[in-house]
């Protein structure tokens, strides 16, 4: 069964119906012991920066996969990589990174194992882009191509 919730450090206000919420240190390593795919949306922090190492990649299920549409500073890059490399993380689509834009010579533009998207700094709405994210999720479980990648031929 999926579960669709989220982690915060400390209580909060009430969720939406059928969302449900980890608090705490132990809540994070809850979620990420019951994650098939993290996705990441947290701003960042002192505290959340860095947070997607190789200690909380290694706390998820075997062949997970990471979504981070947030800030590049999360994420290490490094165990990111080695994470992916010995197969502990499925797949990672990543919209961000450390340096932006990402150089072109990252080992992230060839890696078999990540998707990069074409980040794009503008206001979202909701009612279209919970539709293409759901999408997209959907079509990563499935094997079927995500929408809206970069086109590396077109440089975009």
């Amino acid at each position: 069964m999926t579960w669709a919730g989220q982690w915060r450090r400390a209580p909060g206000g009430p969720l939406p119906a059928g969302v449900g919420a980890c608090e705490g240190e132990a809540g994070w390593a809850a979620v990420l012991g019951g994650c098939d795919v993290l996705v990441n949306l947290l701003p960042l922090t002192p505290a959340t920066r860095g947070l997607l190492d190789a200690r909380a990649f290694a706390r998820l299920r075997p062949g997970a996969g990471l979504v981070n549409l947030a800030r590049g500073a999360h994420v290490v890059e490094p165990d990111l990589l080695a994470a992916l490399d010995s197969g502990q993380l499925g797949h990672a689509v990543l919209d961000v990174f450390a340096s932006e834009p990402l150089p072109p010579g990252h080992p992230f533009w060839s890696h078999p194992r990540v998707t990069v998207l074409p980040h794009a700094a503008a206001l979202t709405d909701p009612r279209t882009a919970a539709r293409v994210a759901a999408a997209n999720v959907q079509a990563c479980r499935v094997g079927r191509p995500l929408a809206h990648r970069v086109e590396r031929s077109r440089g975009y």
